[in-house]
């Protein structure tokens, strides 16, 4: 399988906001340190283990899955620089959204709560001395397909900023998400996930709890499903087919996003654990986590180093999207690492939550008792 670059450029995935300049906006990409706009720095800090509490309605557990305490080996020895060394980890048992948050979850938090989204706000005029007032709109940043083939290096070539896109309006302004109930959430920055989190009781996952739910039981998998990109010329995952950012042949079924748990769950019952949209995790990212973190339920680091991008804290993201394919980006790889400011929402960028909480065993003791 073909693969280009590393992560700080080829897996094609924007690290920090939008500039706006002159008539034109321009997103800033991973090696080009930039401030970023609306929120410089990310106020949020999620809570680290909210509880699960015994009672008598566990409804919340209806649409997740437990996954069970146990160790797997973390990264991948023929992957990226930054997911080795290979070390086997602990990780203790926790409950997981099936799925990606879909636009009708999301919706329900908004409604209850008149959350704004990050792409939803006004961009600051201080954050752009010399821009145009008139630029500064609210917006975000969209796929945008070339006319003509362009340089896989020019990064700018398939993405836009598109005043009024957001999560209500995943393609720009004269979009909307009528019919879209199921698909996964886009457009939000981890400030909008966390806050969600924080609604629904639950958290992000740690980059490790994700990776091992993603392998759903099965240990140095190149994939979730096996070692083979499409076993018997069959798709498993909503991601890019032909010659990228050009021609995607859909032969997944899909061309852009499509609804979530469209393909086979992995081992543990988990959907769309590859492909579709990224999912932010909780962890800030460092390139050599892996050597220096501890091995029993890794936190994630307490700061943030990009090389790619010195000045500029990265959260997690994981899983790839619908715009990987194995000549550009193997994002969709279980060990494949990826990052982000926390301030920046894509068309392609979602995320699931977790609970730490009773195993179904001390759930079912508790109601035998309390019956």
């Amino acid at each position: 399988m073909k693969k280009t670059g590393n992560n700080g450029g080829a897996l094609g995935y924007v690290s920090v906001v939008v500039v706006l300049a002159g008539l034109a906006a321009a997103l800033v990409w991973f090696g080009i340190p930039m401030e970023s706009s609306r929120t410089k720095k990310s106020s949020f800090e999620p809570k680290m283990e909210p509880e699960a509490l015994i009672s008598k309605d566990f409804s919340w557990t209806n649409d997740m899955v437990w996954i069970p305490p146990g160790k797997f080996w973390r990264g991948s020895e023929t992957g990226q620089t930054d997911e080795r060394p290979v070390r086997e980890v602990t990780i203790s048992g926790f409950w997981m959204d099936k799925t990606e948050v879909t636009v009708k979850e999301y919706e329900a938090f908004v409604r209850e709560t008149d959350y704004v989204t990050v792409a939803e706000r006004r961009p600051n005029p201080e954050d752009f001395p010399g821009a145009d007032p008139a630029l500064l709109v609210p917006g975000s940043v969209i796929f945008a397909r070339p006319s003509s083939p362009v340089s896989l290096n020019n990064h700018y070539a398939w993405w836009t900023y598109a005043p009024g896109a957001s999560w209500r309006r995943p393609e720009g302004a004269d979009s909307s998400i009528s019919g879209k109930e199921n698909f996964p959430v886009v457009h939000v920055c981890w400030e909008d996930v966390v806050a969600y989190a924080d609604w629904a009781g639950k958290r992000l996952p740690t980059e490790a709890e994700w990776e091992y739910a993603a392998r759903g039981g099965f240990n140095r998998r190149e994939f979730i499903w096996g070692d083979e990109l499409s076993p018997n010329q069959q798709w498993r995952a909503n991601i890019w087919q032909g010659e990228f950012p050009m021609v995607n042949s859909s032969h997944d079924g899909f061309e852009g996003v499509g609804p979530v748990a469209a393909f086979e769950p992995n081992g543990y019952g988990l959907y769309d654990m590859a492909g579709n949209v990224w999912e932010w995790c909780l962890d800030w990212y460092l390139p050599d986590y892996y050597a220096t973190g501890p091995v029993i339920d890794p936190p994630g680091p307490n700061t943030s180093y990009d090389p790619n991008e010195p000045g500029v804290m990265k959260k997690i993201m994981r899983g790839g999207s619908y715009l990987c394919d194995d000549s550009y980006c193997s994002g969709y790889r279980p060990a494949a690492r990826m990052k982000s400011s926390p301030d920046t929402g894509l068309s392609h960028t979602g995320f699931r939550c977790v609970i730490p909480g009773p195993s179904p065993t001390q759930i079912a003791k508790y109601l035998r008792e309390n019956s």
